[in-house]
């Protein structure tokens, strides 16, 4: 199945019924007065975060989205039924925005989440609501309001822990091959991978995360070059990064050290943020080098490059040097999800009224 990871979708909610005119005449009843009901309301526009769905292929084909209208009022005091809703499953982890103003309606980040995308029209008045003592046979009515109607831009941002960055053919489709049941495409060319792969790394009982690989990033990324720029927005979400760095490259004239300072370049071009965030380095293939020459290649880069996280010498393919590097991840992990837990909620303004003063 094609991975989609953007679409663009316009929803139509739907609008009100019209309040209907009406007056009871029945026979021997010459006085019956109005009896117009109200028009129902009309459908909204729901998206749901669905952990069902991995990507958006679905709204490739469907762009269009409407809710239906609600019935219009009648007489003999009979209400219009209220529009049915549309409700659109998206993958968890989807951002929604609008497309006109670039706004940020929602973030879907929680499987279950539900949130309101174009709000239906309200029904109109029928002449029953406008009956009173001075004005018992009222001629009046109102129509029912149109619903909203929105260009939304859906973008898939994928949950995951841990991310790997690196340059094409750096070896992140053989790492997380190696440490997860993820089965990516793996070739000895560049830019095999065409699109995010994610894998669950189970380190012990009951304890595992979720590493993504992306595309590579190379050098001029930022001006459009390559694929890995396209999908950084997956590492967004990430609490750790993975610098993968090929020790052995095929080009005798690649440097490793120039090679990885170029996608820390990128990534601080596409995202400060996410190039502050926490990243680890991870040099690979380290079974291409001579036994006797690893140490000294490891010193020698970590001087060049002066990392601010540790170092990691691992070879992915001969799964060497794998499991001090996963349980350092899940202690990480673990220690960032205390943090989380123990840091203070924020509180909603709205209650704050409510809450005693110090003054008193």
């Amino acid at each position: 199945m094609k991975f989609v990871d953007e679409a663009h979708v316009e929803v139509v909610a739907g609008n009100g019924g019209n309040g209907c005119m009406s007056f009871r005449r029945e026979k021997f009843i010459p006085f019956g007065g109005p009896d117009g009901g109200d028009g129902g309301r009309g459908g909204h526009v729901y998206a749901e975060a669905d952990t069902n769905l991995n990507t958006l292929i679905d709204f490739r084909y469907q762009r269009l989205f409407r809710a239906r209208n609600g019935e219009h009022g009648r007489g003999a005091d009979q209400f219009g039924a209220a529009g049915d809703d549309m409700l659109l499953r998206v993958p968890v982890g989807t951002l929604v925005r609008d497309e006109e103003t670039g706004e940020v309606i929602a973030d879907l980040a929680t499987p279950g989440q539900r949130v309101v995308l174009a709000h239906g029209g309200n029904g109109g008045l029928g002449n029953l609501r406008f009956k009173s003592s001075t004005n018992r046979a009222p001629r009046q009515s109102t129509p029912g309001q149109p619903g909203e109607q929105r260009r939304l831009l859906l973008e898939l941002k994928v949950l995951a822990d841990v991310g790997l960055l690196g340059l094409p053919n750096a070896g992140k489709s053989t790492f997380i091959a190696a440490v997860s049941n993820a089965r990516p495409k793996i070739a000895d060319y560049p830019f095999t991978t065409l699109h995010p792969q994610l894998g669950v790394v189970r380190v012990g009982e009951g304890r595992s995360f979720v590493v993504a690989d992306i595309p590579g990033l190379i050098e001029g990324a930022a001006e459009g070059a390559g694929l890995g720029h396209q999908f950084l927005r997956h590492l967004q979400r990430t609490r750790l990064l993975l610098h993968l760095v090929d020790v052995a490259p095929f080009d005798p004239e690649a440097d490793p050290v120039r090679d990885a300072r170029s996608v820390v370049a990128e990534l601080k071009k596409y995202d400060a943020e996410l190039a502050s965030r926490p990243r680890w380095l991870v040099l690979n293939k380290l079974d291409m080098i001579e036994p006797d020459e690893r140490a000294a290649l490891v010193a020698e880069i970590r001087r060049r490059l002066r990392p601010k996280g540790p170092v990691y010498a691992i070879s992915a393919l001969a799964r060497d040097g794998l499991e001090p590097l996963l349980r350092d991840i899940d202690a990480f992990l673990r220690a960032a999800q205390r943090e989380e837990s123990a840091a203070p909620q924020p509180r909603d303004p709205r209650f704050a009224a409510d809450e005693p003063s110090d003054a008193a």
